[in-house]
């Protein structure tokens, strides 16, 4: 800590005014120590402008009699007007939230101007010191000794903008008293070189101290507001970001963009790869999104793989092109443990005030522009629309009317059944989860199910259909089986295995009736008591399908992992079986490896005689399509187990 600050200090010496040269985190470090410098900078600066126009006055004044008096009335105008002017400048600028970060380029400004002044008042000894009366030139000295300790106090610290401002002071009371030789003079300019020696080493002192305490708070806030594995800023951060910039629009009309992204395949990079893997995955993806940004603009981590950015506009295509910069950067593989994994992100902006004027509306419309551009596909950058606020105030309203969907009887079951190849009976049924919206119809499960998922009711929706399910099974035959899908989510629910429990029992049904079908995609998800409550359900005797086999990435690990009862193959290898023959070969290497396993199979979406052929001749257990059965209602099972000859029926 102490020799960074050193450098600090002595680097502002030397005339670099960051003070950390080098990485990107510390071009922040002093950008943000440069915004505190500019801080007390303009907290100081309008007593500091009244000061100089005042003194312009006096000075005016003490030189009415001098042959200088025209020379001095319009340097004292000049002096007084610029004073006013900055100081009004600055009052302005105070009203407006203090930023987080401040340029190399604007303290180079501050520290023109700070010569730009001192020159001003250095030039006031050199040009009307020599013709002016004592009185006169008592009034001068008093000026610029106060000049000098005005400036110190002004610049306290930021050594260079003190001796940018004091240093042409002292050449021109050197070059007025060097030309008078009195020694009353010389004990004055003694005196100067003294009090300017002790003013700039107290600059110096303090610009230490002040570096020491401001490394200190960052060290300090950095554990609030710092995300401890990327080092990006956290959400904390972030939301105290969007409200200064929030402030900023209010105040003087400063437009902001708000970016937001989501990583497109890190769920799938954390589970087939490890955790380990997938931290290392965010802290390559957080450091090629810092890359792409502004030395002012910080992507901040707000979620676990979710990224924003606030940054300032001052055009609409500023935030696209960042965007594109952010999907560009996904373009190469990432190298992680010795492997390549290739990742990709999707983009929503708001601008803001266009999009919304308070953090709520922002966040809500970014989320909404995310949404869409996750829907469109890997790398895709969306603006938000007016659409999409519609679309969001459906999809509410959608949310709304399905919290009361069971009180109101609104959701009901089909089933649609296994035809076991051997037999040719029915040897159980899918039980399918329907809505039948007052005002809308049939609502598709695709859009409502996920609506239940990030709710939460999917909880009481699951627990309804395994009741109704079971209620179901309990009126068929006994050796007929009844299939229910499970949601990842589910298995959040602590309490999902006494729920299977009280709906067999009330049911009044053994266990193996009951079958769960779960997805690959499933047991890669976020919740890691997937297979604690799988093995449980297994012991308990209640039989576990793993459905859309052969779309995922380790099916065969956690066919080894955990003894299924069935595997369903995805119903796009048995659409194409018969016109691309490695279609065929997938679903002939799936059904012998479940044999050599003694995991019954399942073809899926069955939809033709030849198909249906083929999976015969291949020794295929069960299928399911519309060529056996489209979906019935509860009332129609039966009739349906009650028909007799299957082949006549999917021959015709």
């Amino acid at each position: 800590m102490r020799t960074q600050t050193t450098n600090y200090v002595a680097r502002l010496f030397a005339g670099d005014l960051s003070a950390f040269g080098g990485p990107a985190t510390d071009e922040a470090v002093a950008g943000h120590i440069r915004a505190e410098q500019m801080s007390l900078v303009l907290g100081y600066s309008v007593g500091i402008m009244l000061a100089n126009a005042c003194n312009a006055i006096v000075l005016a004044i003490a030189l009415w009699q001098s042959p200088d008096r025209t020379l001095a009335l319009i340097w004292a105008g000049a002096v007084a007007a610029a004073a006013i002017g900055f100081g009004l400048q600055s009052r302005a600028s105070r009203r407006i939230t203090k930023p987080q970060f401040v340029s190399r380029r604007a303290m180079h400004r501050l520290v023109r101007n700070a010569f730009i002044l001192g020159a001003a008042w250095g030039t006031v000894p050199v040009a009307f010191f020599a013709d002016a009366s004592t009185g006169g030139q008592l009034v001068i000295t008093c000026l610029c000794s106060g000049m000098l300790a005005g400036g110190a106090l002004a610049f306290a610290t930021i050594p260079i903008a003190a001796i940018a401002f004091t240093a042409p002071i002292f050449v021109g009371i050197a070059i007025c008293l060097g030309r008078n030789g009195d020694l009353a003079f010389l004990l004055i300019a003694f005196l100067v070189v003294v009090y300017g020696s002790v003013l700039l080493r107290g600059v110096f002192v303090n610009s230490f101290a002040f570096a020491r305490r401001v490394i200190r708070q960052i060290e300090a806030e950095r554990t609030v507001r710092q995300d401890p594995l990327t080092h990006l800023p956290n959400r904390v951060a972030f939301n105290e970001t969007l409200d200064a910039a929030l402030k900023r629009l209010a105040l003087s009309g400063e437009e902001f963009a708000v970016l937001l992204l989501d990583l497109d395949r890190f769920k799938e990079v954390n589970d087939q790869f490890g955790h380990p893997a997938g931290d290392e995955f965010l802290v390559q993806v957080a450091s090629r999104l810092q890359r792409c940004t502004r030395a002012a603009e910080h992507v901040a981590r707000i979620g676990g793989d979710e990224f924003a950015l606030v940054m300032n506009l001052a055009r609409p295509e500023d935030a696209l092109e960042i965007a594109e910069r952010f999907v560009a950067a996904f373009t190469e593989p990432f190298r992680i443990e010795g492997r390549q994994i290739v990742g990709a992100t999707s983009v929503g902006i708001v601008l803001a005030p266009r999009d919304g004027n308070t953090a709520l509306d922002i966040m809500k419309n970014a989320d909404t522009a995310l949404y869409r551009a996750k829907k469109a596909g890997p790398g895709t950058v969306c603006f938000f629309e007016q659409a999409d606020d519609r679309l969001s105030r459906d999809r509410k309203a959608l949310q709304s009317d399905l919290e009361g969907a069971i009180a109101r009887n609104e959701l009901f079951l089909v089933f649609q059944p296994f035809l076991d190849l051997g037999t040719d009976r029915i040897t159980g049924l899918e039980a399918l989860l329907r809505w039948q919206h007052p005002s809308r119809g049939l609502v598709p499960p695709s859009e409502f199910i996920p609506i239940a998922e990030e709710t939460g009711l999917i909880h009481e929706i699951g627990e309804w259909v395994i009741r109704r399910a079971c209620a179901s099974v309990a009126e068929w035959p006994e050796d007929i089986r009844v299939a229910v899908n499970f949601s990842a989510a589910q298995f959040h629910n602590t309490g999902i295995l006494q729920i299977i429990v009280q709906a067999l029992a009330d049911a009044r049904i053994a266990p193996n009736r009951l079958e769960i079908e779960i997805t690959e995609s499933m047991l890669l998800s976020k919740y890691g008591s997937a297979a604690t409550v799988l093995n449980a359900l297994l012991e308990l005797g209640v039989t576990v399908a793993l459905d859309d086999f052969g779309t995922g990435f380790s099916s065969l690990t956690y066919l080894r992992k955990l003894p299924f009862s069935r595997i369903k193959i995805d119903q796009s290898f048995i659409r194409d079986m018969l016109v691309q023959p490695d279609c065929a070969a997938i679903v002939k290497s799936v059904i012998g490896l479940a044999r050599d396993l003694r995991i019954g199979v399942v073809a899926e979406g069955v939809e033709t005689a030849d198909q249906l052929e083929c999976l015969r001749q291949i020794s295929c257990d069960e299928v399911q399509g519309y060529l056996i059965s489209r979906p019935v209602s509860a009332n129609g099972v039966l009739a349906l187990l009650d028909t007799k000859k299957y082949r006549a029926t999917y021959a015709a």
